[in-house]
């Protein structure tokens, strides 16, 4: 699929039968942005997705950091930073740990623009149908766990999984509940969210709301009821025990921090259209990029840099560019920019073409020879 500038519809249905007829097209028509099938047909080019013959699909995790709570592109080093780690804790975690997955049937990319994609390939698998791939991304944010029926393990040190999890969130929450009860209306409505989210997911006929949580939270300012229930003695809660076991359970810090924030639609989805390696991602002008296993990991001797390894674009001409958004920071290679509306940068082609695609500011003039820049190329890059 190849959505092109403008306002113009996507070009889909389209089968190439080697690179070289794929890179024509390119060149000749040069898209926004190149998407291919993670779906494997009979016959590609039918245009009738009946008449295709499916076969079965890779199972695509997709991670991005704008689903992150707390989390924004608009510090673009800073949110890449954190959906790194969180694609590493997926695989590292749960992928590889509780589902068996083998390294050998892993790609990964980052997506070009605001996180990273595991593409699992493993042919004993392709078949699964979206039911199934839905239960796995349920296991991974813990939908459905009975947290009670783990309980009796939890100061077991050879608990793994979901057990060993939620031992290690249940400090996690009775210190966010401390600081809810001394003030902190940021996290409380942050708690209430994802409270209310699980709560629907899960058919909770009698949710508990906002003042359970607030006694809830003036019960755990009590020092020696704080240290019983971070050792696992939870009575002292009374009739709020559940309602904390539910917070430890549905808090996105905790899942998150252990999980990933997987896209639930792109992991189900046996149809799915997915960014091509090696293009360019039309809203930044990064390149999708692929990069071994290892570097995946943040705390590597060689963790993949994207802001510096991405960068498809010239860092030899300048460019005066014009920022039209508030409190915006990026990074090109070692040099990082912070800035707001009305700032002029002197930055280099990729640098311009970054701002201009992310709506975050305007070319002015080429600093190069200091000439305006026409309006058609304020546009485009």
């Amino acid at each position: 699929m190849f959505i092109p500038f403008g306002n113009g519809g996507p070009l889909r249905h389209r089968a190439y039968p080697e690179n070289d007829a794929l890179r024509e097209f390119l060149v000749s028509n040069p898209p926004h942005s190149v998407f291919y099938s993670t779906a494997y047909w009979q016959r590609p080019h039918e245009y009738k997705m009946a008449d295709k013959g499916w076969l079965g699909a890779d199972l695509i995790f997709d991670l991005d950091g704008d689903h992150l709570p707390g989390v924004t592109d608009r510090d673009f080093p800073g949110m890449l930073k954190v959906i790194h780690e969180q694609a590493w804790a997926l695989w590292n975690d749960f992928l590889e740990p509780e589902f068996g997955f083998d390294q050998k049937h892993l790609q990964v990319t980052f997506s070009g623009h605001r996180g990273f994609h595991l593409h699992y390939r493993d042919p004993a698998i392709l078949h699964l149908d979206s039911e199934a791939r839905r239960e796995l991304v349920s296991h991974i944010r813990g939908e459905g766990v009975e947290v009670q029926t783990l309980m009796p393990r939890y100061n077991d040190p050879s608990a793994q999984g979901w057990n060993l999890r939620l031992r290690n969130g249940v400090k996690t929450m009775a210190e966010k509940l401390r600081r809810i009860s001394e003030g902190s209306p940021k996290e409380l409505k942050e708690l209430m969210a994802a409270l209310k989210k699980m709560y629907q997911r899960e058919s909770v006929t009698n949710p508990r709301g906002v003042i359970s949580v607030k006694r809830l939270a003036a019960l755990l300012a009590d020092d020696s009821r704080f240290d019983r229930v971070v050792k696992g003695r939870f009575g002292g809660l009374n009739q709020y025990e559940k309602l904390f076991l539910d917070l430890v359970k549905c808090d996105a810090s905790i899942v998150l921090g252990n999980a990933g924030e997987t896209d639930e639609v792109v992991t189900i989805d046996v149809r799915r259209q997915i960014r091509f390696p090696s293009s360019l991602h039309g809203k930044c002008g990064l390149r999708v990029s692929e990069f071994p296993l290892s570097r995946l990991d943040p705390d590597s001797g060689n963790p993949f840099d994207p802001l510096s390894e991405a960068i498809a674009f010239s860092s030899q001409d300048s460019y005066r560019v014009e920022i039209t958004s508030e409190d915006v920071v990026a990074r090109f290679y070692d040099r990082t920019i912070e800035a707001t509306t009305g700032d002029i940068v002197e930055v280099h082609e990729a640098g311009a073409t970054f701002f201009v695609l992310k709506g975050w500011g305007r070319i002015i003039t080429s600093a190069n020879d200091g000439k305006p820049v026409p309006d058609d190329e304020n546009v485009q890059v």
